[in-house]
């Protein structure tokens, strides 16, 4: 058997219910079955949201680096970023514990850009605590991007039912349209045909794409996006030999299941694609940033302040961010194999045709 992926994971807001959903999962012994977790964060922070949990035997083995792990051990590996003692406040936004998830943030990513681990999954931050001079940014998915230094990267929500990417992420609404492009567009639509052949091994992807007005603009009546932007994009997709498909009205398009028709969807902003996709398959959903050269996952929802420290968090999305990251480090690997020895093709082929 070979060696087992290394899952990177940072721990997220010090107040949130990062460090329990992350418990919570690595107290299943059978993930060790599949991956060798390493947690950025520290042992004593931890050993406070475990003493919140009915969970007593789950304890950290403390490394330095992810080179310190090792095979026989069954339990997960902690790397400690910081010296000093935090004051924990479950529930409580303060940009002081901000900088912890920071810190976590900063070391498991290092790591992940030298390749000491295979993947990163994060846990939820506070996305105002959080700010400060090395940290600039409107999330994880910007933030990633800079440091891979990717030119464009896709917000893509994937489950086993549905995919969503989105054209806009994190800006204000009042923003949105004025944001949409055509070469913003055919760039997204890029983006996710590439990742559903090279990352869920889909062949010939088919992806829907949402109007941004209501009822798609009724032919001009209520926008002209539609037919001034967003067909257009759908065009020059096709010509670049992409399967794009639209625009679709986005309440009927869910409502109705026509969403089932397709292997993902591409939204114009955050909300329409997220609520949706939120609804449909919240604790099976996954956040995946697609367009890098490395792996990030994360579970799709956020702090839940309102229920930190009360073990009432749900670590299932979060154990679905790990599986899905596990899997899309397996495929890329699976697919330089067959760049290498096209003959395999037939053994390893999952397509979807």
């Amino acid at each position: 058997m070979g060696e087992k992926i290394k899952i990177g994971i940072s721990i997220g807001d010090v107040n949130g219910i990062g460090l329990e959903i992350i418990i919570k999962a690595l107290a299943d012994s059978r993930i060790y079955d599949y991956c060798t977790p390493v947690v950025y964060g520290h042992t004593k922070v931890a050993s406070f949201y475990r003493r919140t949990t009915t969970i007593e035997d789950l304890n950290f083995f403390v490394i330095n680096s992810p080179a310190d792990t090792r095979k026989e051990h069954r339990k997960p590996n902690m790397i400690n970023c910081w010296d000093e003692d935090v004051k924990i406040e479950p529930g409580v936004a303060n940009s002081e514990v901000g900088k912890y998830a920071f810190k976590s943030l900063e070391r498991a990513t290092a790591d992940l850009i030298a390749g000491h681990i295979d993947a990163l999954v994060t846990a939820p931050i506070n996305k105002d605590t959080i700010q400060s001079e090395q940290f600039n940014f409107p999330g994880h998915t910007e933030y990633l991007q800079e440091r891979c230094g990717a030119a464009d990267s896709l917000m893509f929500l994937v489950s086993d039912t549905l995919k969503v990417g989105v054209v806009t992420g994190h800006i204000p609404l009042a923003k949105v349209a004025e944001s949409i492009t055509i070469p913003k567009i055919v760039a997204k639509l890029k983006l996710m045909d590439a990742s559903l052949k090279t990352d869920f091994w889909i062949r010939k992807p088919k992806i829907a794409v949402l109007g941004l007005n209501p009822h798609a603009g009724d032919n001009g009546l209520i926008g002209t996006e539609e037919q001034t932007i967003i067909t257009p994009a759908i065009e020059e997709a096709r010509n670049n030999n992409i399967l794009a498909f639209g625009p679709y009205a986005a309440d009927g398009f869910f409502a109705n299941g026509t969403y089932l028709q397709f292997d993902a969807v591409l939204a114009m902003y955050h909300d329409q694609g997220l609520i949706p996709f939120k609804h449909i398959a919240f604790e099976s959903g996954v956040n995946f940033t697609a367009g890098l050269n490395f792996v990030r996952t994360s579970p799709d929802h956020g702090t839940a302040y309102d229920i930190a420290g009360k073990n009432q968090a749900s670590e299932v999305s979060f154990r679905e961010a790990m599986f899905t990251a596990m899997h899309i480090v397996k495929r890329r690997r699976e697919g330089l194999e067959l760049q290498e020895n096209p003959l395999a093709f037939t053994k390893l082929s999952r397509d979807r045709d």
